[in-house]
């Protein structure tokens, strides 16, 4: 699997959870297969989490981000993915939220009474962000 350490400041960034070897099969094997680079790796992201979420779903703000305006334990709808190119370097989708729909990262929102497909592929980009890797 071709992937990318997270650095701060030219420092690596350890991994916050162990490795799954499972995940890191399905990962290899249905999200970024043949991908060779970030762009291949994203569009391979992209088209894996459309494939297998099903929008829309409620979902729960689980991390503050500075370029989001949810706070954590917000309640938003999550609506669809964000437009392709906006998914290149991190995964977006569209929320409805106080009346305005906008994009904020997938990793910061945690879905709740969905599917099992939904669940396990969101829970797919959340072990690839949380081990560090990059798109």
């Amino acid at each position: 699997m071709k992937q990318s350490p997270q650095t701060e400041q030219g420092r690596c960034v350890m991994a916050r959870v162990e490795k799954d070897e499972a995940r890191e099969y399905r990962v290899a094997m249905e999200a970024i297969v043949d991908a060779y680079g970030p762009e291949e790796q994203a569009m391979g992201w992209y088209y894996y989490l459309e494939d297998k979420i099903q929008f829309p779903f409620e979902a729960r703000c689980i991390q503050v981000r500075n370029i989001s305006p949810l706070r954590k334990e917000e309640q938003v709808t999550v609506a669809q993915m964000a437009p392709e190119d906006e998914c290149m370097h991190e995964i977006f989708v569209e929320v409805q939220w106080q009346g305005h729909t906008f994009g904020v990262p997938l990793a910061q929102l945690q879905p709740f009474d969905v599917d099992e497909e939904t669940k396990e592929a969101v829970a797919d980009w959340h072990y690839w962000v949380a081990r560090g890797y990059r798109l």
